[in-house]
């Protein structure tokens, strides 16, 4: 096992920018890229990967993502879960959900599963050929930047969330 400041740490952005409040994942790998991140944490834009998104997230120990979930809640209501198995994914997840549970039921099969720390951003619609993010989704991604970034400093620091 690595030290603390050796782990690596994605950041990965799920979401489709081309469906409005879908892309808010998207979104939110952009707008990290522009903050001052510890030297051992990665972003990417994983858009709509699916099984693509496996290679990438067996090469790091921790990995933070972020997606939209059809969820019934308020747009713009957060909630930070740390999935271990497909099960754990909400039951409603975002246009992609197959996708993101498959590939965790693959790397749970193969012993590849990083420890994930998953922001879901509840969306009211999905919205085909829109691009941005509606007012409510956009102010909570505001803000959720700034929280993934000290959870990424905490996470770095200290090896846990506080």
């Amino acid at each position: 096992m690595k030290d603390i400041q050796e782990q690596n740490i994605l950041f990965l952005g799920i979401g489709n920018y081309l469906m409005g409040d879908e892309g808010v994942g998207v979104a939110l790998a952009k707008k990290l890229e522009t903050f001052p991140l510890p030297p051992n944490v990665e972003v990417l834009d994983g858009g709509t990967g699916g099984f693509h998104l496996m290679g990438p997230m067996e090469d790091y120990e921790t990995v933070f993502m972020v997606d939209a979930t059809l969820d019934g809640q308020p747009a713009g209501t957060v909630r930070l879960i740390e999935p271990r198995f497909s099960k754990d994914f909400p039951r409603v997840m975002s246009t992609h959900e197959v996708g993101l549970r498959d590939v965790v039921e693959a790397m749970t099969l193969r012993g590849t599963l990083p420890k994930i720390y998953l922001y879901l951003v509840s969306v009211e619609t999905v919205q085909p050929m829109h691009i941005g993010l509606s007012e409510p989704v956009q102010a909570a991604a505001d803000q959720l930047a700034l929280r993934i970034a000290a959870d990424m400093e905490t996470f770095a620091a200290a090896g846990a969330l506080a």
